[in-house]
């Protein structure tokens, strides 16, 4: 580092500095100053790349699996994963319910938090116990892939090039802990798959088996979705809200359902629009490419736009 370069820093750095320390007084709401650590972004996504290993055995960094080595395999990754995630939902936990000042002595030592622990511990291990069901689940998905595209060759090729796969694993492993009330991870974990897929599945959403997202780009997903079986959505899909309600003091209503129904056996082409917490897509239905649907329709009904005309100067 050239003397210029030292004498830089040195005449400007500490004013930044002081300027930057000065608005953590003002901007309180963009910062986490206090002994009550929050979750790990980094170890979230860790405990993702753990229970893909052990979620598609085979699939991942280890090769060579079989009948004699797997059981060993997933018992040392699962208790890696019982580890991890026991201090990140316990983590989440005391900073979502807020932590007494007794709770946070010595730095917020985790041994000194016993019934928050345990609520951890329990939910972590609650649920590994659903990963069976997971699994379960995710196998009707690549189905679904594999028979919703007749680019797709195989059950592998799904499980490694698609997207739609990838997000709808992440969404699955999400579910399960929003069920179970952990309250920020979740939300971590899809919108980490939202960035590496550009696919967007809420956690509190609800969907069925056998769900296809083909291409995936740009589909955007609800809290209050509800999700029936053999769904196939393609890219640019969104089922949103139509409106957010807000209450006498002008803050927003939440908890009320806010976005659409899709029922089973349902296509929705790319870039189509569906709004409405009252909004119910029936079975068997077709709605076609950037259409915008904002009531109910009936099962076995197919939505077109009106075919444009076509002007070539």
């Amino acid at each position: 580092m050239s003397l210029i370069s030292i004498q830089l820093k040195e005449a400007n750095l500490p004013d930044i500095t002081r300027k930057l320390v000065e608005t953590c007084a003002e901007y309180r709401t963009i910062q986490h100053l206090g002994p009550c650590p929050m979750p790990t972004h980094d170890v979230v996504v860790e405990i993702l790349n753990d229970l893909a290993e052990v979620l598609y055995p085979g699939f991942g960094t280890r090769n060579n699996l079989h009948l004699g080595n797997i059981t060993y395999f997933m018992g040392e990754i699962l208790d890696r994963v019982f580890d991890k995630l026991a201090v990140q939902i316990t983590l989440s936990l005391c900073h979502t319910n807020g932590c007494s000042p007794e709770d946070c002595a010595n730095g917020c030592d985790l041994s000194q938090r016993s019934e928050v622990v345990r609520d951890g511990q329990d939910k972590a291990m609650a649920f590994l116990a659903r990963l069976p069901e997971i699994r379960k689940v995710l196998e009707t998905d690549v189905e679904a892939t594999y028979a919703g595209d007749p680019a797709c060759r195989s059950f592998a090729e799904a499980i490694f090039c698609y997207p739609g796969l990838k997000a709808i694993t992440v969404y699955r492993i999400a579910h399960e802990l929003h069920l179970l009330g952990v309250p920020l991870i979740p939300r971590m974990m899809t919108e980490w798959a939202h960035s590496r897929t550009g696919i967007d599945i809420h956690p509190g959403a609800t969907i069925g088996p056998h769900f296809f997202i083909d291409h995936g780009t740009g589909v955007v997903i609800g809290e209050t979705c509800e999700i029936g079986e053999w769904v196939k959505l393609y890219q640019g899909v969104t089922l949103g809200a139509l409106s957010f309600p807000k209450d006498d003091s002008g803050q927003l209503v939440r908890g009320m359902k806010r976005h659409p129904t899709i029922q089973d056996h349902v296509v929705i082409y790319a870039n189509a629009t569906v709004l409405g917490g009252e909004t119910v897509i029936g079975e068997n239905s077709v709605v076609g490419s950037s259409v915008w649907v904002m009531k109910s329709v009936e099962p076995n009904t197919t939505v077109l736009m009106e075919k444009p005309k076509l002007i070539v100067r």
